[in-house]
């Protein structure tokens, strides 16, 4: 349990606060405007504190503390320690969707449209979050009649760009044909452009221009671009409809509706801007610490808004109740935005409409996660008790580490290992292993991989905590159940390792055989009886199928990437880059075999050294200059 530092050496000043384990890990963050007041509350009475509090107190081993100039600052710092560390003790953020985007790729020559998740990149501007993929591409089938931008893939605009031929979109109009030069690149910029304005909310201009040229058409009596322009506004316009006007003003707004209890709450976020609904997203708070409801706002304010946001900063931020410290917030977001940003209660109007509208669809959200967890939850909790009794461990397996080998015939040997925390799979945690073993030998690949995972954790354990840094390794948490897949061959290979590395007391063994799904542990020679059909043992046939299926995907990549070894690999000084550049010179590897030296010299990117390589590799016992 960690002590209370020595009377006046906590500073009475802003800054973010530590406590870490006796490992060295950071185990929780905080923020205090008066560090020496708020690291007061923790060293009371233990029963004066709440028990997520106590629990984070008594595991702590250590407190540490940073001073900053002033609140936004250690509110900026908390977030960054949070991101970093990941402390088991803080809020912890499960969204178990990756939230589609409209896409747009402004920095390519010719931008397309297309859906994308996962993580942002620059050079491209995002449109949403979505709460369906299909409803980004039904919004987009409407879109393209009016702003006829690409959506191919390169390498199909590059196939029709060398063919010379358009594809069907554009002849449904609904491609501009910039593969065939049917457009140029400014006309198709200005299309790109009113797209992504009009995403953004900015309908009332284009709908103004598109009506304006439709009669400035009709007037010239040019009446195939007049029907041309109608039916791009009669698109433009049921887009708009879709798109519900949910306050007035044409203002910015993102308004955040709750619903929680003690464990958890849930969270949904509708995004306006220019006065219309252009996203939406939800997502679940595991309230690890003590939470006021002020302190879940700030919480969630800085999960929503500590990376910058796809539809970037709103001009309000409408909440059911306040943050605790709502000018700080006030002044980080203001700061981020560049320019004025509030954050409210409505009290009445459309925005105290809106705001109980997305309230409502967080209950109803978290109605339906709760039923989902309900049922999981026991489900999982039984297994890991059925486990526990059955190998007779002496407690509930929250980490399960499992092993497999992949090879064929003894080549491209592979291993993984694959993690389920409180059950559920960690894909975070999974890991890769390249084998070096000689032949066919299952068990000696076996014991490599454990070898170099356990070791791994035995010298990061056995590190002075000064020399491992604030961030822990990658083996830094040892298993409390490791399950190999295979019967007692492996079973014993796993029992070696764990024995050689003085690890017997500290992680338990066993292996399932695909035979019969029988479960072997150490020191018995007879198969251990867990029932047919449990959820324990389920449990265990499931992460063993996942330690199978990853170890076959990764022995796949690798046996592929030999399979198309490129004749130009291996040849002193081509690198990547410029293999590449070679590639694209000459038009492909069957040219760069039959080109003669002084051709390949003629590349100012290609050193006479490299080029007489390239030469020598495709013309032995040809003669050179």
């Amino acid at each position: 349990m960690v002590k209370r530092p020595p009377a006046g050496t906590i500073p009475d000043e802003p800054g973010s606060y530590q406590f870490k384990d006796a490992h060295g890990r950071v185990i929780y963050v905080g923020k205090a405007s008066s560090l020496r007041q708020r690291l007061s509350n923790y060293f009371q009475a233990p029963h004066n504190l709440h028990p997520r509090t106590r629990q984070m107190v008594e595991t702590a081993e250590s407190v540490e503390w940073t001073i900053v100039a002033n609140e936004v600052e250690a509110l900026m710092l908390e977030y960054s320690l949070i991101k970093q560390h990941r402390p088991r003790f803080n809020v912890r953020l499960r969204d178990d969707k990756s939230y589609p985007f409209l896409a747009v790729t402004v920095d390519e020559q010719w931008p397309r449209a297309m859906v994308m998740r996962g993580r942002k990149r620059k050079g491209v501007r995002y449109f949403g979050p979505y709460a369906h993929a299909y409803a980004i591409r039904d919004t987009l089938d409407l879109l393209l009649r009016s702003f006829p931008i690409r959506t191919c893939s390169p390498g199909k605009f590059k196939e029709h760009e060398r063919l010379g031929r358009p594809c069907l979109l554009f002849h449904i109009e609904k491609c501009s044909g910039p593969c065939v030069d049917e457009i140029e690149e400014m006309p198709y910029r200005q299309l790109v452009t009113e797209l992504c304005d009009f995403l953004a909310g900015d309908t009332d201009d284009i709908v103004q221009r598109l009506e304006a040229e439709m009669k400035a058409a009709a007037t010239d009596l040019e009446f195939e671009r007049a029907a041309r322009l109608r039916d791009r506004l009669v698109a433009v316009q049921k887009a708009i409809a879709k798109q519900q006007m949910v306050v007035d003003g044409r203002e910015d707004v993102d308004v955040i509706g709750i619903a929680d209890d003690e464990l958890e709450a849930s969270v949904q976020m509708f995004f306006v801007r220019k006065g219309r609904v252009v996203g939406r997203k939800g997502f679940v708070l595991d309230k690890v610490e003590e939470l006021t409801p002020g302190r879940l706002i700030d919480r969630i304010l800085e999960a929503v808004y500590g990376d910058e946001p796809a539809m970037g900063y709103p001009k309000q931020v409408l909440v059911p109740y306040a943050a605790d410290d709502v000018d700080t917030y006030e002044e980080w977001l203001t700061h981020m935005r560049g320019s004025k940003v509030q954050i409210r209660m409505p009290q009445r109007g459309d925005k105290r409409a809106l705001l109980e509208t997305v309230t409502r669809n967080a209950g109803e959200e978290f109605t339906r996660h709760r039923m989902r967890r309900a049922s999981d939850h026991n489900t999982r909790s039984r297994a890991l008790t059925e486990l526990q009794e059955a190998l007779d461990l002496p407690e509930a397996p929250l980490r399960i580490e499992c092993y497999d080998m992949a090879h064929l015939q003894g080549t491209d040997y592979v291993g993984s290992m694959v993690v389920l925390e409180d059950g559920l799979p960690n894909k975070r945690e999974y890991r890769r292993f390249k084998v070096n073993i000689p032949g066919n030998d299952d068990y000696g690949a076996m014991e490599e991989v454990l070898t170099r995972r356990l070791q791994a954790y035995v010298d990061e354990r056995d590190r002075p905590i000064e020399e491992r840094g604030d961030r822990p390794g990658k083996f830094a948490y040892p298993p409390q159940l490791l399950v190999v897949d295979g019967g007692k061959g492996q079973l014993n290979v796993a029992k070696r390792v764990v024995d050689q590395l003085g690890l017997t007391d500290e992680i338990p063994v066993a292996a399932l055989a695909k035979q019969f799904e029988q479960v072997y542990v150490p020191g018995r020679s007879e198969p251990v009886e867990v029932a047919r059909g449990s959820e324990g043992l389920f449990m265990l046939q499931r992460i063993r199928d996942e330690a199978h299926r990853f170890a076959n995907t990764f022995h796949r990549e690798r046996r592929s990437k030999r399979m198309t070894k490129s004749a130009l690999d291996d040849i002193p000084g081509l690198g990547e880059v410029r293999r590449k550049k070679l590639l694209k010179a000459m038009g492909g590897v069957n040219a760069i075999k039959r080109a003669e030296l002084e051709e390949l010299r003629s590349h100012s990117f290609l050193p006479d050294k490299v080029a007489e390589a390239i030469y020598d590799k495709f013309h032995a016992g040809s003669s050179g200059d």
